[in-house]
């Protein structure tokens, strides 16, 4: 294993978020911050409770996992498509720096930096809500997979976009919207049964569910199916990414 390599690419990428620190950190936060208040404060005085748990703290860990999700994807696609866009990337590829190693310092640098973002939207959310988290490990779990498996997710998009415009398609169409249906700022079992049972293919849905039982012990679907299903997309991420660079699909063209 080349740890100066990994740790170089590693150091680099967090040095890139240092000097983009408004765009990276500040942005996200000052948005989440704002759906605290326009959520929690107008909707949740018409929205007492969820369960037994209050509206404005059942949102926290849906917001959080709504940033989670989009720094995730947003920090490893940016990560990767530059240096395929200046032509760096054949330095890297001719380099004697593994596959593995490669994809583990890139996926690493953007897991890191959304994780950082989680932890300060979940510091900042406890100056507008009182919350609890009854189980802290599961808690840290659920949110270092989803941000390594969306990290991952993101790193494919940077592989495959030839564009900017291409880069923010998938987050903007497809990311996004699955995230605010997928019970970020409501509970599927609000929905009428057909459309809990449609919700049920949305895979956040599970991201979700499972990252708000660590909070309060209530979810949408049982917590082992949600780490199943979190597990499940984090092969099959490793899967696309083992074939891209066994096929060298828009790495060496």
């Amino acid at each position: 294993m080349n740890w100066h390599a990994i740790r170089a690419i590693y150091r680099f990428e967090m040095a890139r978020t240092r000097r983009t620190l408004l765009q990276s950190i500040i942005s996200p936060v000052i948005s989440t911050s704002l759906y605290f208040v326009v959520f929690g404060a107008a909707i949740g005085s018409r929205i007492p409770q969820i369960g037994e748990v209050s509206y404005g703290a059942f949102l926290v860990p849906g917001l959080i996992m709504l940033s989670l999700l989009t720094q995730s994807v947003s920090n490893a696609s940016f990560g990767i498509y530059f240096p395929r866009f200046s032509g760096t990337i054949y330095e890297l590829l001719s380099a004697p720096v593994s596959y593995f190693e490669a994809v583990l310092s890139y996926v690493g640098a953007a897991a890191t930096k959304s994780v950082i973002v989680g932890v300060i939207i979940l510091a900042t959310a406890a100056f507008f809500v009182p919350f609890t988290i009854a189980h802290p490990f599961w808690m840290i779990l659920f949110l270092l997979l989803t941000a390594v498996t969306f990290s991952l997710i993101g790193f494919i998009i940077g592989i495959w976009a030839d564009s900017f415009e291409k880069l923010q398609l998938v987050p903007l169409l497809i990311i996004t919207p699955l995230t605010f249906l997928g019970g970020s700022f409501y509970s599927i079992d609000m929905l009428p049964p057909f459309w809990q049972t449609v919700s049920l293919f949305n895979p956040v849905v599970y991201l979700v569910s499972g990252f708000r039982w660590s909070f309060y012990g209530v979810a949408d679907v049982g917590v082992g199916v949600s780490l199943a299903m979190t597990l499940l997309f984090l092969v099959v991420s490793m899967a696309i990414v083992a074939w891209i660079f066994k096929t060298g699909y828009r790495l060496k063209s």
